[in-house]
């Protein structure tokens, strides 16, 4: 425990950037997924393709995505934007299907009571829909949160720098409460980050009942960081 006291400063620099450097993917990921998931959803010729597709997406070994994204995007290797653009395509594996499983779980009937008092297409999706969706996405942003902040360690071994050096370092010095702060770090912000996520999901959605949750979250399968 010494040495956590005495490096509370770099652990807290570390969170920040580590912080970061998930939040921009999840948000990135999210905004990327609702045009997709809504393809998906409209036009059933190509939601099998796209679900697929995106789905493969996770399957892409974390360490290669990261060597092979340098040499596509002209960054460095150590550039930061790397992990950000990969944890962002690890976010849309996810989201897509959140996106249209969301969609499919709103009432036909409810969409035609809309269109019967004048709602148009754009509004009805915006107004209805996708409000209606809301505890099936909240519950796919939930699981790329704590997925995306888990896996965003993964950078540390292309040399990226966040709470994954607490890993690699403590590792190679054989300092274990070091080892230990970095996970305890890493689960500390994916909980603070869901209550986040759960709490706003609450305010924005108050018609929402805990057994509606309890169903989105039965809904969205649960995968394991990479």
């Amino acid at each position: 425990m010494n040495w956590v006291v005495d490096n509370l400063g770099l652990i807290l620099s570390l969170t920040v950037e580590h912080l970061r450097q998930s939040v921009i993917p999840i948000v990135a990921g999210f905004v990327l997924s609702l045009p997709l998931g809504w393809v998906a959803w409209r036009f059933r010729l190509v939601r099998g393709p796209i679900i697929v597709l995106t789905g493969l997406l996770y399957t892409i070994p974390s360490l290669a995505l990261l060597i092979l994204l340098p040499a596509a995007l002209g960054y460095s290797a150590t550039d930061p934007n790397n992990l950000i653009v990969a944890l962002t395509i690890y976010a849309i594996a996810i989201l897509v299907r959140a996106v249209a499983d969301g969609l499919d779980s709103v009432d036909d009937d409810v969409r035609q009571a809309a269109t019967a008092v004048g709602y148009g297409s754009y509004r009805r999706f915006w107004a209805v829909e996708f409000p209606l969706a809301g505890p099936v996405i909240l519950a796919g942003l939930r699981v790329t949160a704590v997925s995306t902040i888990s896996l965003a360690t993964v950078g540390i071994l292309i040399g990226v720098t966040n709470l994954g050096y607490l890993f690699t370092n403590g590792l190679e010095r054989r300092i274990i409460p070091e080892v230990f702060a970095g996970v305890v770090a890493v689960i500390v912000i994916a909980l603070v980050v869901d209550l986040l996520l759960m709490l706003a999901g609450r305010a924005l959605m108050p018609w929402t009942t805990a057994a509606d949750r309890a169903s989105a979250s039965r809904a969205v399968p649960v995968r394991s960081a990479r």
